[in-house]
């Protein structure tokens, strides 16, 4: 054991029995537990409100860094007894203790999308001061530009260069990110919505952090009046979702108009292009790892 280090127990499970063993690792001083994949199973398209968990698990305890193994030992056992339960199998190691800020502050670095569009964290100077630079550093899982659904939109904005004059929305906005490199390479507004109202909140910290909190109006969906539309409509959701919209991002896109739709795995392509062809045309299809990214123009 090395001082500092944090004791760390690893619990495999099924769902059935998650929920208590989360308690027991509570009840025995447990800092936090983690919910981990034991076999790498990928869940796509939760509903609104409903959170999924895996069929098999690793349930991981984080203990405080003062705590002995003896101590940690005891206290599992401890907690299984006032239980009246078994103590379930268990792995106990230690987690080495790390300056996490300066870990992502060296892994996060500027990225570059197109020729004058780059995502640059707060601690990084931007390769390019004369290029649009969007400020953002890592948050809540909404989105930094490193998911390729993310970074295909960016990488679309950026081949554009500029936005002067039109009205953009940003649908499932997440942490912002787009609709701040929207409202800075030109956008004359941005309606950024989503229905998780920590995006709404990240969005409007991002815009602020970036001066562009007059352009980028944040909010429900409802915020989308039956009048408003838009010339650009970028939505990176995933497929269920994409294919339920399609009526609506019809209403709010204006003939000619485009809209750039990412969340879609790329066995999935024929289902979009089925459930928009009434109203648009898919022009081009663009592929990362499994992810794809559709550009549709709306049909006078």
């Amino acid at each position: 054991m090395t001082a500092g280090d944090w004791p760390e127990v690893r619990v495999a499970t099924t769902l059935d029995h998650a929920e208590a063993i989360e308690d027991w690792l509570f009840a025995a001083g447990a800092l936090s537990v983690t919910f981990r994949d034991e076999k790498d199973q990928a869940i796509l398209e939760p509903a609104p409100g409903e959170v999924r968990l895996w069929d098999a698990l690793n349930l991981v305890g984080l203990f405080a860094q003062d705590t002995s193994d003896d101590d940690v030992h005891a206290a599992l056992l401890l907690a299984a007894a006032v239980q009246d339960g078994k103590a379930p199998a268990y792995s106990l190691s230690r987690l080495k203790d790390t300056a996490w800020e300066r870990t992502w502050m060296d892994t996060f670095q500027p990225m570059q999308f197109g020729e004058a569009l780059w995502i640059v964290p707060s601690h990084a100077q931007p390769p390019d001061p004369l290029a649009v630079n969007v400020r953002l550093d890592p948050g809540l899982a909404f989105g930094s530009g490193t998911h390729p659904t993310t970074a295909q939109c960016l990488q679309f904005l950026g081949g554009i260069g500029s936005l002067n004059g039109l009205r953009i929305v940003d649908f499932g906005c997440g942490s912002g990110i787009l609709a701040v490199a929207a409202a800075l390479l030109g956008a004359e507004s941005v309606q950024a919505v989503d229905i998780d109202p920590q995006a709404i909140e990240a969005t409007r910290c991002n815009a602020d952090a970036n001066g562009v909190q007059g352009i980028i109006t944040t909010g429900l969906p409802s915020l989308l009046g039956e009048t408003d539309t838009c010339n650009l409509l970028l939505a990176n959701i995933l497929c269920e979702p994409l294919l339920q919209l399609a009526p609506r991002f019809a209403e709010l896109v204006l003939p000619g108009g485009t809209l750039v739709m990412s969340g879609v795995l790329v066995e999935q392509i024929e289902s979009i292009r089925l459930g928009y062809n009434k109203w648009f045309n898919i022009d081009q299809i663009e592929s990362q790892d499994e992810w794809a990214l559709l550009i549709a123009s709306k049909r006078s």
